[in-house]
């Protein structure tokens, strides 16, 4: 069975940074995506950024592009996405998902497996 399970969340002051883990076990494909995905009360869950395990393609929403980087590393099957000058609006509930077919920029359908998600708060 696929597990993913995200790290990393806390609470900063805006201008602040965090970098989210998310380790998967049980991907038995060589090509496979990770996403991860944000949610903020009252909206919709939404891709952030995503990077594919074979040729290391990755994604970027519009609103976190030039601050945030999304990085594997295969040997530990860990995805991680550095994000700098946080603001408020980047507080959410962060989930990565795992794929094994996908587009850019992601949908929540292409995604059978998710983790149980790690909390973001940026203040101001």
């Amino acid at each position: 069975e696929v597990q993913l399970v995200e790290s990393g969340g806390g609470s900063v002051q805006a201008g602040g940074s965090l970098r989210l883990s998310c380790a998967a076990s049980a991907l038995t494909s060589d090509d496979y995506a990770i996403g991860w995905f944000r949610q903020a009360p009252g909206r919709q869950r939404e891709g952030v950024s995503l990077i594919s395990s074979s040729d290391g393609d990755t994604y970027y929403a519009d609103s976190v592009k030039g601050r945030s980087t999304i990085s594997s590393d295969n040997a530990k099957n860990t995805v991680y996405l550095q994000m700098n000058s946080l603001k408020p609006e980047d507080t959410a509930v962060y989930y990565c998902a795992a794929s094994l077919g996908w587009s850019f920029p992601p949908r929540l359908y292409e995604f059978p497996y998710w983790g149980q998600g790690t909390q973001v708060t940026v203040s101001s």
